[in-house]
């Protein structure tokens, strides 16, 4: 910011008195002018922040969604297959009668494919690169911080959970010995029950990322409606 003063001849104390007066109140308005623009560009940066991280988390929501319903899906068809593998272990029927069990329960043929979403996270990190993240409400902020967190940390819990009770060698084995009609049906029983456990993982993984979503974001539709109100 610069001003430049007038130059004048003083004649009285009065004069330079209003003078000084006229200067200060000068370099106060430019000062409190600068600072309101400097407010208006905060806000703005924050607004559009805010609505790209919330749009970014809203698409996310969906693909969560989306790879639940599909995960619980698959879940419930290999659960099918697996209850049927037992009781035909039960029954002591032919290799012939499970295959033909297996592919009625399921008739696309005996699959895992679990999904898990890629989840985006660029707006967030623009808002933070930028530091408009800073001018974001402090609630609001809170809110996407946690929800991004969840993000990571439920991603992370999924790789663990599925490694722990799947094994995807093992699966490959039996599958590529059912094309030759040569396995046994006790072991193909553990690896359906291993796959099932795989997409129930990961369903219930994406379920609670799913559940923390919303109550993050209807948290900040209430405390803006309650804004609203109170104004």
């Amino acid at each position: 910011m610069h001003i430049e003063v007038r130059q004048v001849h003083l004649r009285s104390l009065k004069e330079f008195a209003s003078h000084y007066l006229m200067i200060v109140l000068s370099i106060l308005t430019a000062l409190g002018l600068e600072a309101w623009i400097e407010h208006v560009h905060h806000q703005h940066a924050a607004a559009e922040a805010t609505a790209n991280i919330e749009a970014e988390i809203r698409e996310n929501l969906v693909h969560v969604k989306e790879s639940r319903d599909h995960d619980f899906s698959r879940m419930h068809a290999l659960e099918k297959i697996r209850d049927g593998l037992v009781a035909d272990l039960k029954a002591h029927a032919s290799i012939v009668d499970i295959n033909r069990h297996i592919h009625e329960a399921d008739p696309d043929g005996l699959y895992l494919d679990w999904r898990w979403p890629s989840l985006r996270r660029e707006a967030w990190d623009v808002a933070v690169a930028n530091q408009s993240a800073g001018w974001i409400n402090s609630d609001r902020l809170r809110r996407y911080s946690s929800i991004y967190a969840a993000q990571a940390s439920e991603s992370a819990i999924i790789i663990q959970d599925t490694s722990s009770v799947f094994s995807g060698q093992r699966m490959a084995d039996i599958l590529v010995d059912m094309q030759m009609d040569d396995y046994q049906p006790r072991e193909l029983l553990r690896v359906v029950n291993q796959m099932a456990g795989a997409a129930s993982e990961a369903g219930h993984g994406l379920d609670i990322l799913a559940t923390r979503m919303d109550a993050a974001l209807s948290n900040g539709a209430d405390s803006d409606a309650h804004k609203l109100a109170s104004n």
